[in-house]
């Protein structure tokens, strides 16, 4: 175990005896979303890095501090992606972030949501355990899948400090299509899009 992991289940030790709250926090460019900021700031950008990556595997493991910038750089270098877009709220995101706050981009309706890509993932309870849930394949579970509940979870359950994601390759084309409808149409015609 690193200093950084050392320390940071220390903190989380005394907290929780002292009955404090710890916030992680990344680039902060998500602090707009959710319920009000709470507690006092665990810098997650301190534990940054790419862990594992092997493009024929289609999975990426990585530290929740990386910049979402660097793992889509290596990403492309392969020609894959992010399936579920993260959306770029500045330049400081990072991969901790995109996960806890579960916001994916437009493609979400044809490729799923975050929670459909992340297999597995490190995480630091409230008691400064470190617990270990899913793996590096997709049919990798006995019991309850945690790690699908950390997307959207905003930190709440406790502090991710190693994330595996499914990656996709990059399509080989893309169209967008444009289409003149009222709104009760729009929807009606998604949902049939969607059902087939």
């Amino acid at each position: 175990m690193s200093d950084f992991i050392d320390d940071l289940c220390k903190r989380v030790e005394l907290a929780a005896r002292n009955n404090t709250q710890l916030r992680p926090v990344g680039g902060g460019t998500k602090n707009f979303y959710g319920g009000p900021l709470q507690g006092e700031e665990v810098d997650m950008r301190q534990w940054a890095g790419i862990v594992e990556y092997e493009p024929t595997e289609l999975v990426i493991t990585v530290k929740p501090g990386t910049l979402l910038a660097e793992v889509e750089a290596a990403l492309a270098a392969q020609k894959q992606e992010l399936a579920f877009e993260p959306p770029r709220l500045g330049t400081g995101g990072t991969v901790g972030g995109a996960i806890a706050s579960g916001l994916a981009g437009p493609a979400r309706l044809s490729r799923g949501g975050v929670k459909d890509y992340v297999l597995g993932c490190t995480l630091l309870d409230g008691k400064g355990q470190l617990l270990h849930f899913g793996g590096v394949v997709m049919k990798n579970v006995a019991g309850y899948d945690v790690a699908r509940v950390i997307p959207g979870s905003m930190g709440t359950l406790g502090i991710a400090t190693e994330l595996s994601i499914k990656v996709m390759p990059v399509a080989p084309a893309e169209a967008t299509l444009q289409f003149e409808m009222d709104v009760n149409k729009a929807i009606s015609q998604s949902n049939e899009w969607l059902s087939k």
